[in-house]
């Protein structure tokens, strides 16, 4: 009894708004904390203030920590089911670990990770989150074709401006720089000019690659991340719809209603026991009595 009010109290408490709310205030001031110890100026005068800070915001994540737990209490193995129960864990428990307290680097980075608890308190958030992660297969499969079309045109590059311009073309791994950095069209310009001054193919080269790289291979990037947004985002409404739906409950009858049921089931019974053996109760006698127990 007292663990099904914990645990009924600690799902209130989990399903008000300003819960997350406060779970995400609380991460912007571990962040600017973390920030402001940067500054060797504030470090040296507020160091221990922020000492404290980082003390509170990670006392704060141990409650919500448990709060969560103690939604779960009815089922405990649900808890760790959730990958973002997981991610919390070891986020805040991992500066306590020996050898990665003692890490500075790694310190910071587990304390720097905090930050991202914040894409699992807003549906939003965690929609783009998925949404990546589902668009990694098809960002392989881009980066792959994207790699193979740089490198045919770096091989070209270097067989057109490799002697004229060395430090950009030189070798095949610089040509690739090259047109990578050109991806984003800062100063294709001026090299579409300089490489007019090289050779007439020139125009041909960097327009069918500014055509074929810049704007149908960004066209494709877009179409695969928007694909994986779509998708987390369908998922995350199914996931809600079956949450608010629930497992079906049994309907509840009301005590006339039950009353009535037993009566119409005691003459049933009554028509077999008490008629003769010969004379069995008519079949439409006892289907009109089923039916008015049904009612």
């Amino acid at each position: 009894m007292l663990v099904r009010k914990i645990a009924d109290h600690c799902l209130v408490v989990v399903g008000a708004p300003w819960f997350n709310i406060t779970g995400f205030l609380v991460i912007v001031i571990n962040a600017m904390a973390l920030g402001l110890e940067t500054y060797d100026r504030v470090e040296q005068s507020v160091g221990p203030a922020l000492k404290a800070v980082e003390a509170a915001c990670v006392a704060y994540f141990v409650m919500e920590l448990l709060i969560r737990f103690g939604a779960n209490l009815h089922h405990p193995s649900g808890f760790f089911r959730d990958k973002w129960n997981l991610f919390d864990i070891a986020v805040v428990a991992a500066p306590l670990i020996p050898g990665i307290r003692e890490n500075v680097t790694l310190l910071r980075l587990f304390r720097l990770a905090r930050i991202v608890r914040a894409f699992r308190l807003f549906p939003s958030l965690r929609i783009i989150v998925v949404g990546i992660k589902r668009s990694l297969p098809g960002l392989g499969s881009f980066l792959l074709i994207t790699g193979l079309l740089i490198y045919g045109y770096a091989m070209l590059g270097w067989m057109m401006f490799g002697e004229a311009y060395p430090e950009k073309y030189g070798t095949v791994g610089q040509a690739m720089l090259t047109l990578f950095l050109l991806l984003s069209l800062d100063g294709i310009t001026d090299t579409l000019e300089a490489g007019r001054d090289v050779t007439g193919w020139a125009i041909l080269y960097y327009i069918s690659y500014m055509v074929g790289a810049c704007l149908l291979l960004t066209n494709m990037l877009i179409g695969v991340v928007l694909t994986a947004l779509q998708e987390a985002a369908d998922a995350e409404h199914e996931a809600n719809q079956g949450k608010k739906s629930g497992p079906p409950t049994p309907i509840e009858l009301s005590p006339e209603v039950q009353i009535a049921r037993l009566r119409a089931a005691l003459d049933v019974l009554e028509a077999y026991v008490v008629q003769p053996a010969t004379k069995p109760a008519a079949p439409a006698e006892i289907e009109a009595t089923r039916e008015a127990s049904h009612h």
